[in-house]
């Protein structure tokens, strides 16, 4: 059984992580399954405990500056950007340095790297003394867990430790950046968009362009994809068991409920607040339309409800791509796809 820990229990939570082991813990994004990644035979135990392909490389979390130089070189346009945005739900692709095992990069020579804002985060990795590897503490492809609750759906026996914080306030996982652009030549590259925007990098640092992700693989195939440069760049991730359709706004949403209820299916519904509800539905009650972040902190939580439920179908529509809108848009058009 993986041991379920409250904030008292850092020291423990700390202990597992110095001696090789597994502890899933909360960030401001969703929760983390975290190793150190400085050794490479405990951040193999993460992509065994998530069923994660060896190809997908791992995001570093440090908690001060030692840590950071351990594992990263620092660029003129990273410390700009740290300055602005650490800590907090930004990673940063940085050329690692030697200590960092091949396991974390996936044999890149970049390295994920951000210092998270959650308290319960920065205080287990201090306690811990070691960057910690950590991407989402879900099982592979699956819906990103916001509690210690949903971790412990998927990966409860697979892992040490749940250090628990309560929800997670962001929701979705961090921008992705690549800000090895100097001199204003090329754009830096956002790999993932996040709670930090398009619009927040550009006002501190220049000008930025969204990866497409099209090329990128099949996180469902067992092959190693033709590019996997960053972590969150695969073309289906975030899926819940329930198939996801998305619509456009209120009226084909209530339509299209009431089709495939017709039709024989149990449908969920992802609804904003104020919108008109359906008796053909199972509905989860969203947020405020106009509130992205509100959107976003609820999102996978909403999908993990549904799924409970024993939904066949999950209808959800699409925000505006503006904001945090477009890491909303993200993570839905992933989880909707069929392959």
């Amino acid at each position: 059984m993986t041991m379920l820990l409250q904030p008292s229990g850092i020291e423990t939570a700390a202990k597992i992580l110095r001696e090789g082991g597994t502890v899933a813990f909360p960030t401001e994004t969703v929760y983390g399954l975290g190793a150190n990644a400085l050794d490479g035979a405990a951040v193999a135990k993460i992509f065994a405990a998530k069923g994660r392909p060896s190809w997908d490389p791992l995001i570093v979390h440090v908690g001060d500056r030692e840590m950071l130089e351990r594992v990263a070189v620092v660029t003129a346009q990273a410390e700009r950007l740290i300055g602005a945005f650490w800590p907090g739900p930004l990673t940063l692709l940085l050329e690692r340095t030697k200590e960092v095992p091949d396991a974390v990069t996936a044999g890149r020579p970049l390295v994920g790297v951000r210092m998270p804002s959650h308290p319960l985060a920065l205080a287990l990795i201090r306690a811990a003394g070691v960057p910690v590897a950590a991407p989402s503490a879900n099982r592979f492809g699956h819906t990103s867990p916001t509690t210690a609750v949903h971790v412990l759906e998927d990966l409860d026996g697979r892992i040490d430790a749940v250090l628990d914080g309560g929800p997670t306030a962001v929701g979705v996982e961090s921008t992705v950046l690549d800000p090895a652009q100097e001199g204003g030549q090329e754009p830096m590259l956002i790999y993932r968009p996040g709670a930090v925007t398009l619009e927040m990098i550009e006002a501190v640092a220049g000008a930025a362009r969204v990866f497409r992700s099209a090329v990128a693989g099949d996180e469902n195939s067992s092959a190693p994809p033709s590019a996997m440069p960053s972590p969150g760049v695969g073309i289906r991730h975030y899926a819940p068991r329930a198939k996801l359709i998305l619509v456009d706004g209120a009226a084909e949403l209530s339509t299209k409920a009431e089709e495939l209820s017709r039709g024989g299916e149990r449908v969920g519904v992802m609804l904003p607040q104020g919108w008109a509800a359906t008796a053909a539905a199972e509905v989860f009650l969203w947020g405020e339309w106009e509130n992205g972040q509100a959107l976003a902190q609820r999102l996978f939580a909403g999908l993990r409800d549904l799924d409970a439920r024993g939904v066949t179908v999950i209808l959800c529509p699409l925000p505006e791509a503006g904001g945090v809108g477009l890491a909303i848009r993200d993570r839905l058009e992933k989880a909707a796809r069929t392959k």
